[in-house]
């Protein structure tokens, strides 16, 4: 890795209820190294178009912005299909991104889902063919923007400190269910 990346920003959205067409709290959890440092927080429409600028926005006007040095995302879409343009988040933030899942997503029932049932689909099913492919990295699955896939590895591989994800997203699910249910939920 030319450069040891350390100062990280994790985020999740907060579990809501599907009949619910209200916006969803999203939470970003910042770390130095292994060190949580702070708590980013916000709210996105659900199945709307507004989370890439509300990333955007929510990073670039933190007191961590000047530290920061990669973005992850648990998933490509906030809020239900609230998809994020990965690739105009890193250029705007000229940070690396890195999107994880923990599966393999089914493509054809995402696309589905997309041009049947959601406002504006296709431009969102456009922004998914756009991101391109998810890789494994060990039993994880992982897109990455603007940092090579050696250095994506590395990167998970240090801060998946306590299971598969790394800590700034196993941390920002916690707190995100833990704000909107009470407590948290066991699988991280």
């Amino acid at each position: 890795m030319t450069q040891r990346l350390s100062h990280i920003v994790g985020f999740d959205d907060a579990p809501f209820d599907p009949a619910d067409r209200g916006d969803v709290t999203v939470i970003g959890a910042v770390y130095s190294n292994r060190r949580l440092e702070g708590v980013l927080s916000s709210a996105v429409e659900r199945d709307g178009d507004d989370a890439t600028s509300m990333l955007i926005d929510m990073v670039a006007k933190s007191r961590f912005a000047p530290h920061l040095q990669a973005v992850f995302l648990q998933g490509i879409a906030l809020a239900g299909f609230n998809v994020v343009d990965c690739h105009a988040l890193h250029e705007a933030l000229q940070l690396p991104v890195i999107v994880v899942a923990r599966k393999r997503p089914d493509l054809p029932a995402i696309r589905r889902a997309l041009l049947n049932h959601v406002p504006n689909g296709g431009h969102k099913w456009g922004l998914i063919e756009q991101a391109g492919p998810m890789v494994p990295v060990g039993r994880i699955f992982v897109q990455h923007f603007g940092i090579s896939y050696v250095d994506t590895c590395d990167l998970i591989k240090r801060f998946a400190v306590n299971g598969l994800l790394p800590e700034p997203l196993r941390t920002a699910h916690l707190i995100a269910g833990g704000m909107t249910g009470g407590q948290s939920r066991q699988r991280v």
